[in-house]
């Protein structure tokens, strides 16, 4: 079977705080919290398998991220009272060249780039969040390498956005955007994905290499890798079944 993903790891300054934010905002539980992690899950009714993870980031942000969050909404009422509470929580309007778009570009408390998108037929089952966006020289390229990877399959492809959604139905998309935004040291964002109950780590790894993924060295020699890039050098987790 093919991993599952898990988490979205988000590397902050201060955990505890970036996850009240966005729980706050999204209205999903504050898990877990603590110096080192907080972990935000969404109810059971959101349709959403993604917990939040908050980590403590190693370095500063610098540059555009990557990977960003889009968040749906319901009517144009809503989409004005998602982005009037995210500022409210200490979010901000910002321009990152968007010009006249129907959508709201915003960043969080640090300075993470997110979009609260105006009602689209296509997230009407995604709960909160609608798509996991990341960037991408080649979308369609990269989309077929996630594709098998965890099992979603290619829902949409146009030139410049190639879409996998969840086989469930529900939840976000995984959305692989054409951008030429340069990558600045590790992604602040990345995903964990957790192996099947009776996979193999080895043989799951040699697929991974197969596919075009890059294992990143362990500290400790004779250690079996869980830190991959894919084959535009985003970072990816690979963890033991939960």
């Amino acid at each position: 079977m093919a991993p599952r993903p898990v988490h979205l790891v988000v590397a902050a300054e201060q955990p505890a705080r970036l996850a009240r934010f966005w729980s706050d905002l999204l209205g999903w539980r504050l898990a877990t919290e603590s110096p080192a992690e907080a972990a935000v899950q969404p109810p059971p009714g959101d349709g959403c398998d993604l917990t939040l993870l908050f980590a403590p980031a190693t370095r500063p942000k610098t540059g555009k991220n990557r990977l960003h969050l889009d968040l749906s909404s319901t009517s144009g009422e809503n989409q004005r009272e998602t982005v009037a509470r995210a500022v409210s929580l200490g979010a901000r309007p910002i321009d990152i060249g968007q010009r006249d778009v129907p959508w709201i570009v915003l960043a969080d408390p640090e300075d993470n780039e997110f979009c609260v998108l105006e009602p689209r037929e296509e997230y009407a089952g995604s709960g909160a969040i609608a798509a996991i966006v990341v960037d991408a020289a080649n979308p369609a390229q990269l989309a077929r390498f996630w594709s098998p990877l965890t099992a979603w399959p290619i829902a949409a492809e146009e030139p410049a956005v190639t879409t996998l959604r969840n086989p469930a139905g529900r939840g976000p998309a995984l959305e692989f955007l054409r951008a030429k935004t340069p990558k600045h040291g590790k992604n602040r964002l990345h995903l964990d994905l957790a192996l099947a109950l009776h996979d193999d780590h080895t043989a799951e790894t040699r697929r991974l290499q197969a596919a075009g993924a890059h294992p990143v060295p362990a500290d400790q020699p004779h250690v079996a890798p869980t830190d991959f890039t894919d084959p535009e050098n985003n970072e990816f987790r690979l963890l033991p079944p939960l």
